[in-house]
């Protein structure tokens, strides 16, 4: 649990087993998982030096984001089963760090009281809605309606979930529905459904560009996809005009055969040539971490897991100093890495250890 051993150690002794599971499992075998996390360790920085510089500047322009940290709160779902104040305390730590928050459709705290959450602490906080494209669109367009009216400066599609991964330690707990008193908040009373009563989450293998294409006609806030690993794809996203995209594998919940978001990220980069901004989620751990991302072309990173921890640990101080042990981290690796600004990472610093080859 490289990076955040204590606060995964203390999370796991607190939390619920069922819970940690939620938030700890995998799809099938969970190689994608633990691949997320090694494909760091197989590359290595090669320092630039004697470049100057006593200050370093660690803004990107983000859509939506235009003076953030390139170390955003990736959407994981469910805060309130690590913390009872879930999702309100992580919006409250992001806002503190000064980065960005992408909220998960499936919170535990309507997201409305996120963002309100958020800009308590900072007026300006950028908090970007999560959607699961649904397949009756009057449904995707009351949830847009509400990201929109709550303040969300950005819209993230995940579209690698078709269906749902299949996770053997939810199987093996029973865990199919959340506990008395917690529910997806944001999807209360929405069309087909009584005021109060929540629907399902539905995933369907029918959603398609047209989807796409269909939600960037009834919003003006940026549109980023998630979920994208094929060059292919990434051609077709920026082809339609999409605002940004985010390499990620779900985590390794999705496809358990899919390669880690990393060792596809120059191939994205390579296929987007500067177009649109790149994300990745999946495996960052460290301010190191951070700095490869953004030297193989990544404007900004998401990290999940290690903020549940953080809340599970000590709720809102326990993910501001993940946000800012990782801050931290990638400033001293810019510095060591001979930079100013995030701009000055670039590929030729990668190599891969043992071999001594760049990208």
């Amino acid at each position: 649990m490289n990076g955040f051993a204590e606060q995964h150690d203390r999370a796991k002794e607190v939390l619920d087993p069922v819970a940690y599971d939620y938030f700890a499992g995998g799809a099938g075998d969970e190689r994608a998982l633990a691949d997320n996390e090694n494909s760091f360790a197989r590359l290595a920085l090669l320092p630039r030096v004697l470049r100057g510089g006593a200050n370093r500047d660690l803004a990107v322009r983000l859509p939506g984001a235009p003076d953030a940290l390139p170390i955003m709160v990736a959407p994981t779902a469910f805060h309130r089963l690590a913390h009872p104040e879930g999702e309100l305390a992580t919006a409250r730590a992001a806002a503190a760090a000064g980065t960005v928050l992408i909220s998960s459709m499936a919170s535990t705290v309507a997201i409305d009281e996120v963002v309100a959450a958020a800009h308590q602490v900072r007026a300006e906080a950028p908090v970007w809605f999560q959607l699961y494209l649904q397949p009756d669109q009057q449904v995707t367009a009351a949830l847009v309606e509400r990201a929109e009216r709550a303040g969300c400066s950005a819209l993230v599609v995940t579209v690698d979930s078709p269906v749902f991964g299949r996770h053997e330690r939810d199987r093996r707990n029973g865990f199919h529905d959340l506990p008395d008193g917690y529910a997806a908040e944001n999807m209360r009373g929405l069309p087909g459904g009584p005021a109060e009563d929540t629907r399902d989450i539905e995933m369907s293998p029918e959603i398609s560009w047209r989807h796409v294409e269909s939600l960037r006609a009834m919003t003006r806030l940026p549109v980023l996809l998630k979920g994208i690993l094929h060059p292919d794809d990434a051609h077709l996203a920026v082809g339609l005009g999409v605002d940004g995209i985010i390499v990620s594998n779900h985590g390794g919940r999705q496809l358990d055969a899919t390669p880690a978001p990393i060792e596809v990220l120059p191939h994205i980069t390579n296929a987007v040539g500067g177009a649109i901004p790149l994300l990745l989620d999946g495996g960052v751990r460290r301010g190191t971490d951070v700095a490869v991302a953004l030297a193989l072309g990544a404007t900004a990173v998401g990290v999940g897991r290690p903020v549940v921890w953080g809340l599970a640990a000590d709720g809102e101080k326990g993910v501001r100093d993940v946000l800012e042990r990782l801050r931290d981290e990638f400033d001293q690796a810019l510095a060591l890495c001979g930079g100013r600004r995030c701009g000055d990472l670039t590929r030729d610093l990668v190599v891969r250890r043992g071999f001594g080859g760049g990208w």
